[in-house]
């Protein structure tokens, strides 16, 4: 077997043909068993996923779900690299062609680590949505500049360590990024300060995607919060478009956050009224209030004496803070008073100091209110 012995004694690109064979059959094993192992891992965790432990086991759970999940996010390119690298640590080359393979390796890692990071970033804000439900709206909004600005970081930071990996100097870099970074700042600070407001809302969460705002002169509802601007749907269907810096300097009424609508209203009746009758009419006017769904009253009090009328103030509560629902709450109270005040033989008193006077209605008792 002279010619076999010669054949893996041969020289090529400075290995024999032995350290060849060997390092070929690294490679292939580790390109076959850890596509595999990738699969499989895959596999589990989609059942692993759908079972969601309370509790203490919860965090084991959630670590193994996110391990799972970052064996997924593993590119088929960073497989490669790692099968290169097993097979070439017994393999000598030249020193450009080593520095080819370390270069390509290096940097193929960083940017798996950046791309496993950015996933545990989504992983997390996908974890805090599904235990508050709560902030659903809040965190969705904001969920775009949340990934930008840890994108920008874990990027910035990728690169640097991959930079330092390969033997440069970082910190010359650092100083000269510095210097270049004021000087960027100075030219778009503009477009800085918006990132910067558009990160203080994604913090601290003012307003969300839904909300109706009123900001200065316009008025909207929350269509997109990005990293520069925020958009409004306005009622009459336009779209206004702000900058973040300016919604954050300007007064913002966030109707989207109301519990509940306090409603305020007058209606006056006239001198001829009757003192029983301008005692009853708080009662009368509580107990439509309290029949009106969707409704809580307050008050009722005759305040003022007007030039022309006596003056009652109405306050209630409508539950649910829709206008909509508040103006048929209103109207149906308007009418009801109107019904009873003219079921009372009560004269309203109109806007223009005339009376509304009910005299041709049946007579009905103040009892029967």
């Amino acid at each position: 077997m002279p010619s076999l012995e010669k054949f893996w004694q041969f020289q090529f690109l400075g290995n024999e043909m032995r350290s060849w064979a060997f390092a070929l059959a690294t490679f292939l094993i580790t390109l076959t068993v850890l596509p595999i192992l990738k699969k499989a891992v895959g596999a589990r965790r989609r059942r692993w996923e759908e079972k969601a432990p309370v509790g203490g086991a919860a965090h084991a759970h959630h670590a193994l779900v996110l391990t799972a999940l970052l064996v997924d996010r593993t590119s088929r390119l960073f497989l490669w690299a790692v099968a290169v690298y097993l097979a070439s640590r017994d393999l000598a080359f030249a020193t450009h062609i080593e520095r080819i393979l370390t270069i390509g390796i290096v940097l193929i890692f960083w940017a798996q680590v950046g791309v496993w990071a950015m996933a545990s970033v989504r992983y997390a804000i996908d974890l805090r949505r599904k235990t508050s439900a709560g902030l659903d709206a809040l965190l969705s909004s904001s969920i775009d500049v949340i990934l930008f600005a840890a994108g920008l970081l874990i990027w910035a930071m990728v690169l640097l360590l991959a930079l330092d990996n390969l033997g440069v100097q970082i910190k010359p870099l650092l100083a000269g990024l510095g210097i270049g970074g004021i000087a960027v700042a100075l030219a778009v600070q503009t477009v800085l300060s918006d990132l910067l407001a558009s990160m203080s809302i994604a913090l601290d969460k003012p307003f969300a995607i839904g909300d109706f705002l009123t900001v200065g002169e316009c008025q909207g509802t929350v269509e997109h919060i990005g990293v520069k601007s925020t958009r409004l749907r306005s009622l009459s269907g336009e779209q206004i478009i702000m900058g973040n810096t300016d919604i954050l300097k300007s007064r913002v009424r966030n109707y989207g956050r109301m519990r509940e609508r306090r409603a305020v209203f007058t209606f006056g009746v006239s001198y001829e009224t009757e003192p029983e009758a301008l005692a009853a009419i708080p009662g009368v006017v509580q107990k439509i209030i309290e029949a009106t769904p969707d409704t809580r009253f307050d008050r009722c009090h005759f305040l003022t004496y007007g030039a022309a009328t006596l003056q009652f103030e109405v306050v209630f509560y409508c539950t649910k803070p829709e206008f909509n629902t508040y103006a048929d709450a209103q109207q149906k109270i308007n009418i009801a008073i109107y019904e009873r005040m003219r079921a009372l033989n009560v004269s309203l008193t109109a806007p223009n100091r005339t009376s509304v006077s009910f005299d041709n209605a049946p007579p009905r008792s103040l009892s029967d209110s």
